[in-house]
C-alpha cells in the first residue's frame, strides 16, 4: 500500500513563494511518477506538473511553467513544488498523486492515471 502526505500549504501574499512536499510511503516509490494537480472551489481538478520516476523529465502546465518546480528526492521518499511568484489564481487545495508502475521516464498528465493520492494541502494566495 502506497501513502501520499501533503504538506507546506498555507495564505500568502501575491509574489510570495511556498514550498509544498508530498511525502511517499512504500517500498517502491523510486518506481513511482508523481504528479501534482490542484482543485479551485467550483472548478474541476487541474493538472499542475508531474516528474517521472527517474527524475530526469519534468512537464508543467502551461499556467505554472517558469513559476514552479517540480523536484524529488527519492533517498527521502520526498516529491516537492516549489512554488514562486505567486498568484491569486493559484489559490486552490493542492494534491500530490502517485503512478505506479510507471515507465522510467514516463510523463502523465491525466489524473486518471494515478493510482494513488493524498489527502491535499490548502494553498491560499491574497492580492
Amino acid at each position: 500500500q502506497v501513502q501520499l502526505v501533503e504538506s507546506g500549504g498555507g495564505l500568502v501574499q501575491a509574489g510570495d513563494s511556498l514550498r509544498l512536499s508530498c511525502a511517499v510511503s512504500g517500498r517502491t516509490f523510486s518506481t513511482y511518477a508523481v504528479g501534482w494537480f490542484r482543485q479551485a472551489p467550483g472548478k474541476e481538478r487541474e493538472f499542475v506538473a508531474t516528474i517521472s520516476w527517474s527524475g530526469t523529465n519534468t512537464y508543467y502546465a502551461d499556467s505554472v511553467r517558469g513559476r514552479f518546480t517540480i523536484s524529488r528526492d527519492n533517498a527521502k521518499n520526498t516529491v516537492y513544488l516549489q512554488m514562486n511568484s505567486l498568484k491569486p489564481e493559484d489559490t486552490a487545495v493542492y494534491y500530490c498523486a502517485g503512478k505506479g508502475d510507471a515507465n522510467y521516464g514516463g510523463i502523465y498528465v491525466s489524473w486518471t492515471q494515478y493510482n494513488y493520492w493524498g489527502q491535499g494541502t490548502q494553498v491560499t494566495v491574497s492580492s
